[in-house]
């Protein structure tokens, strides 16, 4: 099954010529390549741009490696976020597992449809033409997230997913070298931060190697990273993940400060802080790159 929301009759011409397109130049490949990927670029006069963080795979021994990485079988529900022009949407879709794509450019939205069904006909696929960080239903129960998230937004989109999509057990993405390695940092590391602390919220998660900068185009001026992840029981009620967020913002604002000094706003003072502190656990000399998530909790919950 595929379904599309959006389009329009300039789009739909596009997507008569691509049809063409496709079917010439992929008789014998189920995944699209370098010549096709700029071909239906072209067609859709479509222009990568920082401001979206475009940059399209066009490497079919990388999509199937983060389709391996991500161990997506078939019958499984995977949820897409960014698709572009179709390129891990395919890997995907080749396990046999039903994929939901969120694409917020409505060219490209429209057109995924129409190039799957001519590499993989009878492909479950269903897309929605939305804002990934304002989607907040889906027409499936997605178990796996996978993705090569815009560099501008990886961060925000994947806390918005685990926050509202409760199915999600695990996932696998494609971010900036330095935001995966931030994401997956334990406590006492150069590099942990807010990201690191919000996203041990919801689960364990891992660096699984880097990507190359040719298998993209155009080629980004950065490196890329595979970061996955394996969720887990909550820690906290919602209340308390909203509290606990709180703290870890206010303690990575100034994280260089101790914590009775960063946190002196958010909680009434340096000495009530302090007080909160203790009562939590934690020396008012710490500073938050010391602290794991079930630390910055405790003292969200020492009020």
């Amino acid at each position: 099954m595929s379904a599309a929301e959006g389009g329009s009759s300039s789009s739909r011409s596009h997507q008569r010529d691509l049809e063409s397109e496709v079917s010439t130049s992929s008789t014998r490949s189920t995944l699209l390549g370098p010549a096709q990927i700029r071909d239906l670029a072209e067609l859709l006069d479509i222009q990568p741009t920082k401001k979206l963080g475009q940059n399209f795979v066009i490497d079919a021994n990388t999509v199937r490696r983060i389709v391996k990485v991500a161990g997506v079988t078939g019958g499984e529900t995977v949820v897409e976020v960014g698709p572009g022009l179709g390129s891990l949407t395919l890997g995907l879709l080749e396990t046999g597992a039903n994929v939901v794509a969120v694409e917020i450019d409505k060219r490209l939205a429209a057109q995924l449809p129409v190039t799957v069904a001519q590499l993989q006909p009878g492909a479950r696929l269903t897309v929605l033409t939305e804002d990934a960080l304002r989607v907040t239903e889906l027409p499936d129960e997605p178990s796996v997230l996978v993705a090569n998230l815009p560099y501008n937004v990886s961060v925000p989109v994947l806390l918005h997913f685990l926050e509202h999509f409760a199915t999600l057990r695990r996932g696998l993405v494609m971010v900036q070298a330095e935001v995966g390695e931030r994401l997956a940092a334990p406590p006492g590391s150069k590099v942990y931060g807010a990201p690191s602390a919000k996203a041990a919220w919801y689960g364990d998660w891992r660096t699984h190697g880097k990507v190359s900068r040719q298998v993209f185009w155009p080629v980004p001026n950065v490196d890329s990273i595979l970061v996955g992840f394996e969720r887990s029981e909550l820690p906290g009620t919602e209340a308390e993940r909203l509290a606990t967020f709180a703290v870890i913002d206010a303690a990575f604002q100034q994280r260089r400060k101790m914590l009775r000094q960063a946190l002196s706003e958010l909680l009434g003072g340096s000495a009530a802080a302090s007080t909160r502190l203790e009562a939590a656990g934690v020396a008012p000399t710490a500073r938050g790159e010391e602290l794991t998530v079930l630390d910055f909790l405790a003292i969200a919950r020492s009020a």
